[in-house]
């Protein structure tokens, strides 16, 4: 018998209280249903420093894949996940920045897949889509929600801010060499900020890019939630509108969710809505359709949460939204 305090050598793969580091939700997702969200990156790993961001600013931008995670360690929490929460239409990677820079995406997409029927789904900012690596890992999801905010460099460095030498052409190209190579659908996002990428000519030049993508569905999104620049605007309904019939009957606008899922049925409501707000800001409206708990219950977990100062509220977007209290913000209350 090994000496006490030294019984076991190496950590259980997965520990209950980890759930809520890999895996969140399920959320109201506007496009995806009942989405269950996988997180395979530390907070705010990304390549981008996109204006509109729900994240905030990315401080430091991550160039070169790496594995970040045990993938038995991500397997078991969406087990886990899954085995409260059977009655899911998408497993979504998404949540702490660009997923395409976690290594072992495409170990933990087949594992899944091996796992589970529910489709996988993965929401991408594009940029590596230019290594064939990740190309060939992205094969096996059932949907790719790839970003496209420009189709100018102007806008791209505008909107997304990537690394200088970072080219939108070579973006546009990925893109369309992905299509020839996957037969799954591809859901292309188009954020539009106001007075920054909407203007007509900035959406007309769209037009030739789309048609070598060839995407399945066009998805005109705006500034719904808190964006890393405050001066970073959402359209108005009739902007988006205006622009939608100019992309053509394929194009959709994805701002807006009404429907409502059943009860989760979770013991630590705070915990569940703090893992969400991680990872996005949201309403009182959205919280309590993700969650399928009633109002009140919401609310009155939502006043806990600001008393002890852990989020934090903020109209944006013709509503009041919560997210997580950054340092900066916890530094200024302290003060």
């Amino acid at each position: 018998m090994s000496p006490k305090g030294t019984e076991a050598k190496e950590e259980p793969a997965f520990k209950g209280k980890n759930l809520h580091r890999f895996v969140y939700g399920p959320v109201l997702s506007r496009r995806l249903g009942r989405s269950l969200g996988v997180d395979i990156l530390p907070p705010k790993t990304c390549n981008l420093d996109c204006i509109y961001c729900q994240l905030g600013p990315t401080k430091k931008r991550v160039v070169t894949r790496r594995p970040y995670f045990r993938v038995q360690d991500v397997i078991e929490a969406i087990k886990a996940a899954l085995n409260r929460f059977p009655e899911i239409d998408y497993i979504t990677f998404s949540g702490s920045g660009e997923p395409t820079l976690n290594a072992n995406l495409g170990e933990i997409i087949a594992e899944i897949k091996n796992l589970t029927s529910i489709p996988v789904a993965v929401l991408t900012n594009s940029v590596l889509l230019s290594d064939k690596q990740v190309r060939r890992e992205l094969l096996l999801a059932d949907l790719v929600v790839p970003s496209l905010d420009s189709a100018t460099q102007e806008g791209f460095l505008a909107v997304n801010r990537p690394s200088p030498e970072q080219r939108l052409q070579t973006v546009i190209e990925s893109l369309a060499a992905f299509r020839t190579e996957y037969s799954g659908q591809i859901w292309l996002e188009i954020m539009l900020v106001k007075g920054v990428n909407d203007d007509l000519d900035q959406i007309l030049k769209l037009k030739p890019a789309i048609s070598i993508i060839k995407p399945d569905k066009i998805q005109l999104n705006t500034v719904v939630r808190p964006p890393a620049e405050p001066w970073a605007l959402p359209l108005e309904a009739a902007e988006l509108q205006a622009i939608q019939a100019l992309l053509g009957p394929q194009t959709e606008i994805v701002t807006e969710t009404r429907k409502r899922i059943p009860s989760l049925k979770t013991d630590d409501l705070a915990e569940t809505i703090l893992s969400t707000l991680r990872r996005r800001p949201a309403s009182l409206a959205e919280l309590t359709a993700m969650s399928g708990e009633s109002s009140q219950r919401i609310q009155k977990t939502i006043e806990s949460l600001l008393a002890q100062g852990k989020i934090v509220a903020k109209e944006h977007y013709h509503q009041r939204q919560y997210e997580i209290k950054s340092k900066r913000e916890k530094n200024e209350g302290a003060r």
